[in-house]
């Protein structure tokens, strides 16, 4: 049976996040889908029906959507939603879980790949970070958990971005870029925003899609602080990315070796890491993907013979030493 594609929706206090949750729930887009919620109110949901079931609230939607909130563990929410599927109590196509403003997404995202039973049915199809352009700047300065959501996201909405300038926008843009220049960014209106870039990310599925912006090496700028224009704040993020491109092959067991040293010592610190992989003698790409020390990696297509062959790799983090990381993939090329 096909797993059951999950996204995920997260952003600090204030983003948007429910704004979207409803527009996604209201939304004519002829899917089922079920929605766990981890903090909870009625005035959250634009609801029509509420059904108590024990332990759990479930509301159902008039257009099919359903609302299950999160009393407790998620695993049990997932679990007691898949089993309802499984015995067509409860039919749906896809999940969506809305985190709380304060949460770091890694727990959350590693529970997909340890928990047994949840990787057995359900797969992150992708994350989904909205990012308020009003406060955003102060947040991620003081708030680590606002930096990684950002860091383990698939694509970020820009939220609020009618009450700052342009040059602020810009300037937030480029900040985010350096922290995950694996994510798209996008402007969302009040939650207006095509859902096809919220479902179908596909951000977890090991292929040979890499789209990645190469973020500018210099990892700080100035911005206008709190105290005026004389003021200048110099942002050095603890998490950002580096990106990795050569056109020399991989040496199989050299890298392999570099890899699993890396994660045995920064697995902790390294939250989101993929890339495309040209080794020495294969006709195939391989590709890669991990999240902290859980790494996967499959064969994909061949390389096309008018294709350049060439690693990409891109790796997101918190206070990864860059250099000896680079200096030991270039170390682990034939």
């Amino acid at each position: 049976m096909a797993l059951i594609p999950v996204t995920i929706i997260t952003g600090f206090l204030g983003a948007g996040k429910t704004t979207l949750l409803n527009r996604i729930l209201t939304d004519n887009h002829q899917q089922k889908i079920a929605v766990i919620e981890n903090e909870f109110g009625p005035e959250n949901i634009d609801s029509s029906i509420l059904v108590e079931t024990g332990a759990e609230e479930i509301i159902e939607m008039s257009n099919g959507c359903i609302c299950c909130t999160v009393r407790g563990d998620l695993v049990t929410a997932l679990n007691s939603l898949t089993e309802k599927r499984r015995m067509k109590t409860l039919l749906f196509d896809r999940i969506v879980i809305e985190t709380t403003g304060l949460a770091d997404p890694g727990p959350l995202v590693q529970t997909f790949f340890m928990d047994p039973d949840v990787s057995r049915t359900c797969l992150i199809d992708g994350i989904v970070a909205l990012v308020d352009a009003v406060h955003a700047m102060q947040q991620l300065d003081e708030h680590e958990e606002a930096r990684r959501q950002v860091g383990f996201a698939d694509r970020i909405f820009l939220s609020k971005t009618d009450l700052v300038s342009t040059e602020q926008t810009d300037i937030l843009a480029a900040r985010l870029r350096r922290m995950n220049p694996h994510a798209p960014i996008e402007m969302v209106d009040f939650g207006r925003v095509a859902l096809e870039k919220v479902l179908e990310l596909k951000g977890f599925h090991l292929s040979s899609r890499l789209d990645i912006t190469i973020p500018v090496i210099n990892h700080s700028h100035h911005h206008e602080g709190p105290c005026g224009p004389d003021c200048h704040h110099q942002h050095l993020d603890d998490i950002r990315a580096f990106v990795f491109q050569s056109e020399r092959p991989f040496d199989p067991d050299k890298l392999n070796h570099f890899l699993s040293q890396m994660l045995q010592v920064y697995g902790k610190q390294m939250m989101r890491y993929k890339g495309i992989l040209y080794m020495q003698n294969a006709d195939s790409k391989v590709v890669f993907q991990g999240v902290h020390q859980l790494m996967g990696s499959d064969i994909v297509e061949n390389w096309a013979n008018d294709e350049i062959r060439q690693s990409k790799m891109v790796f997101i983090g918190k206070n990864l030493p860059e250099s000896a990381l680079i200096e030991g993939l270039n170390a682990s090329l034939v």
